[in-house]
C-alpha cells in the first residue's frame, strides 16, 4: 500500500490566519506549525529563484520530523531552456536540494503551454537527470498527453503530474513508482473528495508514495481540504505518518 503525502502548494496565504493559523502566530513559526499538522508541502520558491544551500538547510531545520518538501524546478530549466541543454542548471538544482535528505519529496517540472510536444527532447533531458530523485512532469500543453509521452515517462520511472483544473484535467496515468497530483479547482465538495480518495486508493498498490497538493489560493479552504482527503485515504493520526523514502546518494 502506498504512503500518502497530502498537503498544500505553499503554506503562507494571508487568509489562513484566523482560519488555520492563530492570528498572532509569528511569521517565522508558520512552517513549524504547518509541518506539525501536515506531512508535506509543495514549494515553488526554486522556480522563481534558486535558493542557496543554507536556505534549504533552514527549511529542514524549521520543519517537524518526518516531513517532506516537494519542490518546483527552476523556470530556467522548464521555461527558458525548455528542457534543452539544461544539464548544468539541472545538476545545480539537484545538488542544492539534496541537502534535505530524507525530507525531500518529489521534484516538479512544470512544462509551459508554449513548449510543443517533443518526446525525443524529453527523453534527452531525462537521460541527464541524476539518479536517486523522484521527478514528476506537469505538461500544460495538452498535446503532450499521449501514449508515447507516457511510455517515455515509464521507462525513466518519472511520474505524470495529474493536474485537475477547472478548464482542464490530466489523464489518470500511472507512470512511476510514485504518484503526483495537483488539485487546482476553486473548491471541492465532500463527494468530490470521496471520489478522489477512491481513485487514489484503487491505484495505491502500484505506488510506493503518493503526493497530493491543493491550491493554496483557495480562499482559506486549502488546509481543510487537505485535512479531509488525508483522513479519507490515511485514517491514522497525522503524527504517526511514515517518513518518505530517503533520496539516494548522488
Amino acid at each position: 500500500m502506498a504512503r500518502f503525502w497530502i498537503g498544500t502548494s505553499g503554506y503562507g496565504a494571508k487568509d489562513w490566519r484566523g482560519v488555520f493559523y492563530p492570528e498572532n502566530l509569528p511569521e517565522e513559526e508558520l512552517l513549524r506549525y504547518y509541518s506539525e499538522r501536515f506531512p508535506t508541502v509543495e514549494f515553488s520558491a526554486p522556480f522563481h529563484r534558486m535558493p542557496n544551500i543554507r536556505t534549504v538547510q533552514g527549511w529542514a531545520k524549521e520543519s517537524a520530523a518526518d516531513f517532506a518538501f516537494s519542490l518546483k524546478a527552476p523556470r530556467r530549466i522548464t521555461h527558458d531552456l525548455q528542457l534543452r541543454d539544461a544539464a548544468d542548471p539541472l545538476t545545480s538544482f539537484c545538488d542544492t536540494v539534496r541537502v534535505l535528505r530524507d525530507k525531500l519529496g518529489a521534484l516538479l517540472f512544470q512544462v509551459p503551454p508554449f513548449v510543443r510536444k517533443d518526446v525525443s527532447r524529453l527523453e534527452d533531458f531525462l537521460h541527464q537527470m541524476p539518479p536517486g530523485y523522484r521527478p514528476a512532469f506537469e505538461f500544460r500543453n495538452p498535446a503532450w498527453l499521449t501514449d508515447d509521452t507516457f511510455e517515455c515517462l515509464r521507462r525513466f520511472d518519472v511520474a505524470l503530474c495529474v493536474a485537475e483544473q477547472a478548464e482542464q484535467a490530466t489523464p489518470f496515468e500511472v507512470t512511476a513508482r510514485f504518484g503526483y497530483f495537483r488539485l487546482r479547482r476553486p473548491d471541492y465538495s465532500a463527494a468530490d473528495l470521496e471520489q478522489w480518495a477512491g481513485r487514489l486508493l484503487a491505484a495505491a498498490a502500484r505506488w510506493e508514495d503518493v503526493f497530493v497538493y491543493f491550491k493554496q489560493e483557495t480562499p482559506g479552504r486549502a488546509p481543510r481540504l487537505a485535512e479531509q482527503l488525508l483522513g479519507l485515504v490515511h485514517p491514522a493520526p497525522v503524527d504517526s505518518r511514515p517518513a518518505p523514502r530517503p533520496v539516494a546518494s548522488v
